[in-house]
């Protein structure tokens, strides 16, 4: 029997970013568009890996939710959070119990309510289909550690960024990545 052929790789669905190092025990990783964010050990400002990864889930939702939802009316109120348990068992070290909690409103009138109708169904969407990092975590994938040679980042001049609305160009399943 034929092995199933797998999904379709292409430069297209590629995604990278860059780290190095900016201090004793931090790092700064950066996207191929110039953005930044620093990453340390958790005893000063900056981002643990583990709270990168919360935020990613959470921002992952959030775009999707906004984009669904917020098209048919603007949030009156936005607050969300990312939350788990970090353990080490017979597993190593890992998260548990991972939540993510949308907590919105939408303003009165027929926006509003159009938006409110659909919040169940696009958090259930959210959940089993449209958050990539959600589901890569849910899913699972091995993840490979090599040692080898990192390329130079490219990164992508003011005028080549894309603007709001060509980021959220395309369907719901392209966005939150």
């Amino acid at each position: 029997m034929a092995a199933e052929p797998g999904p379709q790789l292409s430069e297209e669905t590629h995604r990278s970013v860059d780290l190095h190092q900016i201090g004793e025990h931090r790092w700064m990783a950066t996207n191929r568009r110039g953005g930044g964010v620093s990453i340390g050990p958790g005893d000063d400002p900056d981002f643990t890996p583990v709270e990168l990864l919360l935020a990613a889930l959470v921002g992952c939702g959030a775009a999707d939710l906004d984009h669904i939802a917020g098209k048919r009316a603007p949030f009156e109120t936005f607050r969300a959070r990312a939350e788990g348990h970090k353990i080490r068992d017979d597993g190593g070290n890992h998260m548990v119990q991972l939540t993510v909690t949308m907590d919105v409103t939408f303003p009165d009138g027929e926006g509003g309510d159009a938006a409110r109708e659909v919040m169940p169904r696009t958090i259930q969407q959210i959940q089993d289909r449209l958050c990539t990092v959600g589901r890569t975590v849910t899913l699972g994938d091995p993840v490979r550690y090599v040692a080898g040679r990192v390329p130079d980042p490219t990164v992508v001049s003011e005028e080549e960024r894309p603007t709001r609305d060509e980021d959220f160009a395309g369907t719901p399943e392209e966005h939150g990545d």
